[in-house]
């Protein structure tokens, strides 16, 4: 039987995988549709883009989509601070709920193989944060091309504070921010397709800077193991 705590995380990973099928069946493409018969009202079409954000958690959606349809209302100026503020208020849901899930010390050791994959993924992730430091591994999250609410998780369950999250988001969505707000400003019909042609080269570019980011704590973390190696007696 699982103990409450792998429960708990096993309720939250089948959540964070109900939250991500939704998703992708109700995207926000099919949302947005409408959105362009009230762009020239910056009063309705801003209510309504704030609307997109709340409900953006709980469909998982993706977040330079929402960028797109705010460039495109906005402008590239006020875009951008729309849409980044966007993104840390509708990352916070997420993060809270997944420490909820998450919460909890394990009293006794894990008795199935589930717990024990549940507890060396709760371990890979609390090292990657201990060597990358929680500001600087929430950037690299960021920037790398994966789903913005499995990021936010991975720093929940890795015990990442609320004010590092926050700094780490807005400091690792601004190129994409920025990116999606100029290619929506930029368009002749509202759509959420996100970066279109632009898509593929930039993901690559973010990728990599993801590792320019990583590139100096895991320098340390492998000089820290040489010279550990080196003093071990023979």
């Amino acid at each position: 039987m699982l103990r409450p705590t792998s429960r708990r995380a096993l309720a939250g990973l089948v959540v964070l995988g109900a939250l991500l099928t939704a998703g992708v069946v109700f995207s926000p493409t099919a949302v947005v549709g409408g959105l362009e018969s009230v762009s020239s009202d910056p009063v309705r079409f801003g209510l309504l883009v704030a609307g997109l954000y709340l409900v953006r958690p709980l469909f998982a959606w993706p977040t330079t989509p929402l960028a797109v349809v705010v460039g495109y209302g906005f402008g590239v100026r006020v875009g951008v601070a729309v849409a980044l503020v966007g993104v840390v208020c509708t990352v916070i849901p997420t993060f809270l709920a997944a420490r909820w899930f998450a919460a909890g010390e394990p009293t006794e050791p894990p008795a199935t193989r589930l717990e024990c994959a549940l507890e060396g993924t709760g371990r890979a992730l609390a090292r990657y944060y201990e060597h990358a430091g929680p500001v600087r591994g929430v950037v690299a999250s960021r920037l790398a091309p994966i789903p913005s609410d499995v990021s936010t998780a991975a720093a929940a369950v890795s015990g990442v504070r609320l004010r590092h999250l926050v700094v780490g988001t807005a400091l690792g969505e601004l190129p994409w921010t920025v990116a999606g707000v100029v290619v929506g400003a930029s368009a002749a019909t509202l759509t959420a397709e996100g970066l279109g042609e632009l898509g593929l080269g930039f993901a690559l570019a973010c990728a990599l800077a993801a590792v320019l980011v990583l590139a100096g704590p895991a320098y340390r973390h492998l000089r820290g193991r040489e010279r550990a190696d080196g003093e071990t007696p023979a």
